[in-house]
């Protein structure tokens, strides 16, 4: 498969997902719907039925929905259109800050590994330094978008010092393979398909610019409050499939390459980066959240600044 093929693919399942959604009624828990991406837990999840099998007794059904990238995934979520999903750490800061209707409901901590700054094989940039007035995309609001900045930081650049190209990762490696951007804030497996296929070179990664990150799993607030049962459920469920996908990266390989039609070879790569532990949203995970979302706001790029604990899910006991 082409990386053009992988991008039209991912295109036409935004699309898709933009479309056939089915909004959320909160007196009819019926449906479950799950937005997940072309990696992770929610995808081994998915491919090993383990939310259905869960939930199969309360007479639920689950709808799954894939997103190329965390910002649509928190606009639907918002909106209602799905109930649970999970995306890295930057998305809920900027849905938050715009009164989003969401929760923290857990969380995967993360080595950084499998998020980069990358540029072409023959570029004559080195160094995170050498950024300075050059065209970097990445997808506004995601992930990335927190790595690009933290790394401008951390060799005492500003925003302003480079030209933002706000992408989507369909849109971004199409301008990366013609050669329109100097370099790409991407997470995997984008990141390991123009690795792999163009030889894209690695300027650094989410652990030397971050250290430790977060992936978040978040809920609808007003469904996590309706339907708290469902919520644990859903999170039991994907606690398995991490402790599952942890043991077995390459069956991991395996699934995701089935599911999202991601050849096997890049989710490979992708796999072995990635981190699979499900937590609860701890006090040093709120505290490192904090910390990304304040970056935004000293930079003016949320609405407004936010308390993260605000929207951290406490699970009824029962």
């Amino acid at each position: 498969m082409t990386l053009k093929t992988i991008l039209k693919t991912a295109l036409a399942a935004l699309a898709f997902a933009a479309s056939h959604v089915p909004g959320y009624a909160a007196d009819d828990p019926s449906v479950f719907n799950v937005g997940y991406q072309k990696i992770g837990v929610l995808v081994v999840a998915r491919q090993q039925q383990l939310i259905e099998k869960a939930l199969e007794e309360k007479g639920i059904t689950v709808n799954w929905v894939e997103f190329q990238a965390g910002p649509p995934l928190l606009e639907a979520l918002n909106a209602g259109s799905i109930d649970f999903g999970y995306t890295g750490d930057s998305p809920p800061i900027f849905s938050q800050s715009a009164g989003g209707n969401l929760v923290y409901v857990g969380a995967i901590p993360s080595k950084g590994v499998s998020s980069a700054i990358v540029v072409p094989k023959d570029s004559p940039i080195q160094t995170i330094a050498d950024l300075k007035g050059k065209t970097v995309a990445f997808t506004k609001g995601s992930s990335a978008h927190n790595v690009i900045i933290a790394a401008l930081e951390k060799v005492g650049l500003t925003y302003g010092d480079i030209t933002p190209a706000y992408l989507s990762p369909a849109d971004a490696g199409a301008a990366f393979s013609s050669g329109s951007i100097d370099a790409w804030s991407i997470w995997d497996p984008f990141y390991a398909n123009i690795e792999k296929n163009q030889g894209a070179r690695l300027i650094a990664d989410g652990k030397e610019i971050l250290g430790t990150t977060n992936g978040f799993f978040l809920a609808n607030k007003t469904f996590a409050a309706d339907h708290p049962d469902v919520v644990k459920a859903a999170l039991g469920a994907v606690t398995k499939a991490g402790e599952w996908a942890t043991a077995n990266h390459d069956q991991v390989a395996q699934a995701l390459a089935k599911v999202t039609k991601v050849p096997f070879d890049i989710q490979q790569i992708a796999a072995k980066r990635s981190e699979f532990t499900v937590t609860t949203v701890t006090d040093d995970i709120v505290a490192s959240q904090q910390a990304v979302a304040d970056r935004f706001a000293k930079l003016g790029l949320i609405p407004k600044p936010i308390v993260v604990k605000d929207i951290v899910w406490t699970a009824p006991q029962s």
